[in-house]
């Protein structure tokens, strides 16, 4: 029996020990076996050759090493050509054949390429068309249009029909019936088109601009641009539908991420009211739709926000495009937007005084600083852990201060994340964030630097999350590091760094078809003209430790801004508190273990 129990585990470990081979050996093993049953078979004649041994590293499992048969070419063998005729042809339209087709630029010689470049033409009723030829086979187009939540109002009459409507939410609802059913087609009809064109579509808005998006393969960016249009001119947009993504919406703000409310919650604290909270600054506005707007929205708001907006303000939209011939581009915005003209323009007595350019009803906002508290309901999984939640910002320039460039070095320069990383080159683990907060509290859950701008402000500052008992601890971090800002130099390697992992972010970035489309777009509706990449690295370049520590004094001689979101959110200071903190200095460094 025992010698049974030890034949059977000696099989087991046996089998255990051939399981731990390296696939590549499995051969060799087996030819190894077959030289071994020779040998066996003769045992005088192995028996006087020594038996060599070999080191763990050379051979770990076996004493004996592996039989390595090689072969060259001249000994193989090639069979006769197999000259059986396939039962599957290929139909001639889908072969590849010796004459190039016609939306594929031609092959020209090397001193013939001219380096690609943005072309910028503007129709005769004021709509400016720009593009970039990136000779790929796909092609993306849109249009970006010069309004955004920030233009929505609580109350407006409709001057065509007397009418009294709110379009607060509107832009969040439109960006959710884009490419819906429009005059000729049906919301259906649109998606299987899309499918047949082998394109895709979106729609997506921010607090001062709307863009509306295709990105087809190039032969059949013709038949997609008009649906573009379409969605763009003369969309349906039925009761059904609105109630539709009404609902929509209503799903979406029960699973709001705490990052977003709190970014929220800086821009409505950031540019309170000025009256006393009765009307709300343009850049103080929910750029969501909330549940306090959504009874009030009807498919008359969302009429009476285009009528406002766009149907009468052809110098607000800008036709973009990567990927696509300027000439083609141009020839396509003329033939499905040359129509649209200004509000004004086709009166012949010029009775109306009504100027609907989105640049005319933009009110310029002013920061006031303050605080935004929210407390969220627990977490239903009682497994989740849950996090406070704390930014704390200041106003910087917006897209037209010189201080632009600096803010975002200075935004790379902090860096940050959340505390689980992959690392490795360009993911930011040498910003100060990750070396000085993250990497030095344990209980740190996130970091990070992060900037909005607008066109006449906006706002740079600091976030992080952590467990609710060490709320004050991280909201004193995050001030200590405006404050170290604030009193020294940045030294030479981190401004090198962030220099040059910003120079690499953009150009990496507009390397994407997709990318280089919106640039084009939102530089031509914001500056009336687009910088190219070399411009624009210069100016990076240009930035010194004086300009980023100056941005910083700037900014914190104005009021911040605080805002916080969590289930518990008692340990985190008023913002009166932080002031105080900001106007006594750095503390003594300690840690927080």
């Amino acid at each position: 029996m025992t010698m049974m129990a030890a034949a059977s585990t000696a099989v087991r470990a046996a089998r255990l020990h051939s399981s731990r081979r390296p696939l590549h050996l499995v051969g060799a093993f087996r030819t190894t076996r077959r030289s071994l049953a020779a040998a066996t078979a003769e045992p005088q004649a192995s028996s006087s050759e020594p038996i060599r041994t070999f080191s763990e590293n050379e051979f770990p499992d076996r004493n004996e090493p592996p039989v390595i048969t090689r072969t060259s070419a001249a000994d193989v063998s090639v069979g006769k050509k197999d000259t059986r005729t396939s039962q599957y042809t290929i139909s001639p339209t889908r072969s590849i054949g010796t004459t190039r087709p016609s939306h594929i630029p031609p092959n020209v010689p090397l001193d013939a390429l001219e380096i690609p470049d943005t072309k910028i033409t503007t129709l005769p009723n004021g709509i400016r068309v720009g593009s970039m030829e990136n000779f790929s086979q796909v092609s993306t187009v849109g249009v970006l249009l010069d309004f955004g939540s920030r233009h929505e109002l609580d109350s407006y009459k409709v001057p065509s029909t007397n009418e009294g409507v709110s379009t607060a939410g509107v832009n969040h609802l439109m960006e959710l019936l884009a490419f819906q059913s429009t005059k000729n087609h049906t919301g259906a009809e649109i998606r299987n088109i899309m499918e047949t064109l082998g394109g895709a579509s979106f729609a997506t808005s921010s607090r001062e601009q709307m863009m509306y998006c295709v990105d087809v393969l190039r032969p059949n960016v013709n038949d997609a641009f008009q649906l573009l249009g379409e969605t763009i001119k003369c969309p349906m947009i039925e009761e059904m539908e609105v109630e539709e993504m009404k609902q929509v919406i209503q799903f979406q703000t029960m699973d709001v991420m705490p990052q977003i409310l709190m970014g929220e919650g800086l821009q409505l604290a950031g540019y309170g009211s000025l009256d006393g909270g009765k009307t709300l600054q343009q850049l103080g506005r929910p750029h969501f739709c909330t549940a306090e707007f959504l009874p009030q929205l009807t498919s008359h708001s969302v009429h009476a926000f285009r009528e406002q907006h766009l149907l009468h303000n052809p110098r607000g939209l800008v036709v973009s495009g990567s990927g696509i011939e300027h000439e083609k581009l141009v020839e396509l915005a003329e033939a499905n937007f040359g129509h649209m003209k200004a509000a004004g323009d086709d009166d012949d007595n010029n009775n109306t005084n009504d100027n609907r350019s989105s640049n005319k009803l933009t009110v310029p906002s002013v920061y006031t600083g303050g605080e935004y508290r929210l407390q969220t309901p627990p977490n239903p999984n009682p497994a989740k852990e849950e996090f406070t939640h704390v930014a704390i910002a200041f106003e910087v320039g917006g897209w037209h201060s010189p201080d632009l460039v600096p803010a975002c070095v200075l935004q790379t320069l902090l860096g940050g994340g959340s505390s689980f990383s992959a690392g490795g080159p360009g993911k930011g683990m040498y910003s100060r964030l990750y070396r000085e907060v993250l990497n030095q509290y344990r209980w740190a859950e996130s970091a990070e630097a992060f900037s909005s701008f607008h066109s006449e402000s906006g706002l740079w500052g600091i976030s992080g999350s952590c467990p609710p008992r060490v709320a004050r601890e991280l909201t004193r971090a995050i001030v200590d590091h405006v404050l170290k800002l604030e009193s020294d130099l940045v030294t030479d390697e981190e401004l090198d760094r962030a220099r040059n992992m910003l120079k690499c972010s953009v150009l990496t970035q507009l390397e994407s078809r997709l990318v280089l489309f919106e640039d084009i777009g939102r530089q031509i509706l914001t500056y009336g003209k687009r910088e190219d990449a070399q411009t624009m690295c210069a100016k990076i370049d240009a930035v010194t430790k004086e300009d980023i520590r100056d941005v910083v004094r700037k900014a914190v001689q104005k009021p911040p801004t605080v805002s916080t979101v969590g289930i518990d959110i008692r340990n985190v200071p008023m913002v009166e508190e932080v002031r105080e903190w900001l106007g006594k200095g750095l503390t003594k460094k300690k840690s927080w273990f």
